[in-house]
């Protein structure tokens, strides 16, 4: 067993850390798209969904720097180029233009289920090998993507 600097068997630890990796270039890409939602949402709610997207957009800047140090304290390294970014992530990018406040709420409440999902798919390897730290940075994320889906909801009902 190669255990690393925090008692972890190093080898045991690919699978995570390359799910984070991909976890990163979509918090990158989502972050990236809230602004561009942020810029360009028009019409009805523009107020509340502009301010909305600002939070949102703020929380996703935090939370991708607990993962980048994540992965460096788990012995990887973190993808950091939007080269890498595009690559790796699954989230799709967003035109530059004008959009309803209906189709945002759509186009993040679809990428919240998918950072949702990913959250339960990275707290699940993370499960298998023991890693502790992980399994906790996820559980936030999901609770965090729970509240935020339960919101979005709430405000299309």
């Amino acid at each position: 067993m190669n255990k690393n600097f925090i008692g972890l068997d190093s080898n045991n630890l690919g699978k995570v850390v390359e799910g984070l990796n991909k976890y990163l270039a979509d918090l990158n890409i989502l972050y990236v798209k809230l602004h561009n939602l942020h810029w360009n949402v028009e019409g009805s709610g523009f107020f509340q969904l502009h301010a909305k997207f600002e939070e949102l957009y703020d929380n996703i800047n935090e939370a991708f720097d607990e993962v980048a140090e994540r992965i460096l304290t788990l012995g990887g390294r973190p993808a950091a180029s939007v080269k890498e970014y595009v690559k790796l992530a699954s989230i799709e990018e967003l035109d530059s233009k004008g959009i309803s406040g209906d189709d945002s709420i759509e186009i993040i409440r679809k990428d919240f289920y998918y950072m949702l999902e990913q959250s339960r798919n990275i707290l699940a390897l993370a499960e298998e090998v023991k890693d502790q730290g992980t399994v906790d940075l996820m559980a936030n994320f999901i609770g965090n993507y729970e509240k935020t889906l339960w919101m979005i909801n709430a405000y299309k009902a």
